[in-house]
């Protein structure tokens, strides 16, 4: 098999699950560390030349990280795409067998297995923390409805509190995000990279947790240790 991927989950996926049938991949797959491939630009400006000279046997990509001109250019070319949807963490999960199965995995992968054990594990949360998810800012983007970072932070007690705005990543002007009231806000490190001196500042006399963006936005191998790792920054910032 050859493989492009232009989803950095699924490339950290495909190269726990089959190693060596990745030829291609984004920029901005940076996991594993080291991984030798040819890039083939951004998840929103892929070089689709580059792409079908790599005569790849499956292009992995995900409705919503790429743009559907490009995945029907690629398919005009003659290549197959498995595009995926994510949304909630089980169906993360159906989605991952389906790509490693694509991949040619010849068994269910270990960390697939663990993954989701980890996730079936956790209790139900005992009580509700509400929150704002800044996913941008200048301007302020939230995290909104329907979205798998939001399901992953149910998950762990934590409501957010534009889970039933009409748009899926809204733009909140600054001053109505302080007035919702939150108990906390949380500020992963990607898309925007939020900082212990670039976020925080924004809200003075709210909590803030600084999280990881791999564990709470991707699904891969890092769904393995997500429930653990943001469960711990979750809870440092709410005390």
């Amino acid at each position: 098999m050859r493989i492009v991927s232009l989803v950095p989950s699924l490339t950290e996926a495909v190269a726990a699950s089959a190693p060596g049938v990745l030829v291609g991949a984004t920029d901005w797959c940076s996991h594993p560390a080291g991984l030798d491939v040819t890039r083939v630009g951004g998840t929103k400006n892929p070089h689709l030349e580059r792409i079908v000279g790599l005569a790849p046997d499956l292009v992995l990509a995900n409705e919503e990280e790429n743009r559907a001109p490009d995945l029907a250019e690629l398919r005009r070319a003659g290549l197959e795409v498995l595009v995926t949807e994510v949304r909630t963490v089980p169906q993360a999960f159906r989605e991952l067998d389906r790509v490693v199965t694509a991949c040619g995995a010849r068994s269910r992968p270990r960390w697939l297995e663990e993954a989701e054990g980890a996730w079936q594990a956790l209790p139900e949360p005992g009580g509700r923390i509400s929150a704002v998810v800044p996913i941008w800012r200048r301007p302020w983007m939230v995290l909104g409805r329907d979205t798998f970072a939001g399901d992953v932070l149910a998950r762990l007690g934590v409501h957010h509190l534009h889970s039933g705005h009409p748009d899926r990543y809204p733009r909140i002007p600054l001053d109505e995000l302080l007035d919702a009231g939150p108990d906390l806000v949380v500020l992963p490190d990607e898309p925007y990279r939020f900082t212990p001196d670039d976020g925080p500042e924004a809200f003075p006399a709210l909590p803030c947790a600084l999280v990881s963006g791999r564990h709470l936005t991707w699904y891969g191998p890092s769904l393995t240790e997500a429930p653990r790792v943001l469960g711990e920054a979750l809870r440092a910032a709410h005390r």
